[in-house]
């Protein structure tokens, strides 16, 4: 993309300043210590399931498989984000240099189409173990779920180096300001001074791809689940399958209502405010509940703990 006479003279912006969540002295301290004690209690959390995956051979299932790589990666997600809000609520609107912050960027939108793939990955691992018993030990076994783990870190590391470069190719020649508490794609396409339709299509093709395939898998197989459990003679067979599926169908709804709002529009996004608490959704609330909503009517895990504390 060529860039016109006049833009060719106009210095480019070397750094942005995240506004982050502007308000009172007194609130932001507040908050503060609010988002400081969900970023730890989120990684203790998915620190602890790793823990426990690793030390149990009873988890040594493909559901925990998956699991131990969403909690690694919410581990990563929200380490990318969290900073930098913390970083804003301490001292107010703070100034980000240009290579700091696409490096964010490429971490953020790598670990949240990881999470997309992985989320699909569960899906199909549930609709194999109750739609396809007798073949489970054949279609799950280590070397698929390894290939299917590798695959969602490998994608969305290609689709973030992509999406990335589009972004950081464009010029930047003022205003610097981001409404947001961390490097965003929609914020840096409204404070881009060049053509960004390219850009918003490769952002919108993506979108459809990663957000919108990796949510008809997901539909896809709990369709299939919810014919197979209704044909099912006993109820509480019945009540078992939905019972294995609902944290998944929970975690799924939260996420995907949140990102698919953001990231499957190709137009700029105005409302930033908007933007901003439903970015808080995804990015600290998502990873800090997914634990919780995993094993808190999982008797396996509850199992595993108890045994883990009982050597304590």
């Amino acid at each position: 993309m060529e860039r016109s006479p006049e833009l060719a003279n106009v210095t480019r912006v070397q750094q942005f300043v995240l506004l982050g969540f502007s308000t009172k002295l007194g609130i932001r301290d507040a908050l503060f210590a609010i988002f400081l004690t969900l970023y730890l209690l989120t990684l203790l959390e998915n620190a602890l399931i790793i823990y426990l995956i690793c030390s149990h051979r009873e988890l040594h299932k493909p559901m925990y498989f998956f699991l131990g790589n969403l909690s690694c990666l919410e581990m990563c997600y929200v380490s990318v984000t969290m900073p930098s809000l913390l970083a804003g609520l301490w001292t107010g609107p703070y100034q980000v240099p240009f290579t700091a912050c696409m490096t964010q960027l490429f971490f953020f939108v790598s670990l949240i189409c990881t999470e997309c793939t992985l989320l699909a990955s569960m899906a199909y691992d549930r609709y194999v173990a109750i739609c396809r018993p007798l073949h489970y030990p054949l279609l799950m076994r280590p070397q698929v779920c390894l290939g299917l783990s590798l695959s969602s870190w490998l994608g969305g590391f290609i689709v973030s180096a992509v999406k990335t470069k589009c972004i950081a190719s464009l010029s930047y020649c003022g205003p610097n300001v981001l409404n947001q508490f961390f490097c965003d794609v929609s914020p840096l396409l409204n404070l881009s001074c060049t053509h960004v339709a390219l850009t918003e299509l490769v952002d919108f093709i993506s979108a459809i791809v990663i957000f919108c395939g990796t949510l008809l898998v997901s539909l896809a197989s709990y369709a299939a689940i919810g014919a197979t459990v209704l044909r099912m003679p006993s109820a509480a067979a019945r009540r078992k399958a939905f019972s294995t599926c609902a944290s998944h169908l929970v975690v799924v709804g939260i996420f995907y209502s949140a990102a698919l709002f953001i990231y499957c529009r190709p137009s700029r996004i105005k409302s930033m405010d908007l933007n901003k608490v439903l970015s808080v959704i995804y990015t600290v609330v998502t990873p800090m509940c997914n634990p919780v909503i995993y094993c808190l009517r999982n008797k396996e895990v509850h199992a595993v703990l108890r045994k883990t504390l009982s050597w304590l």
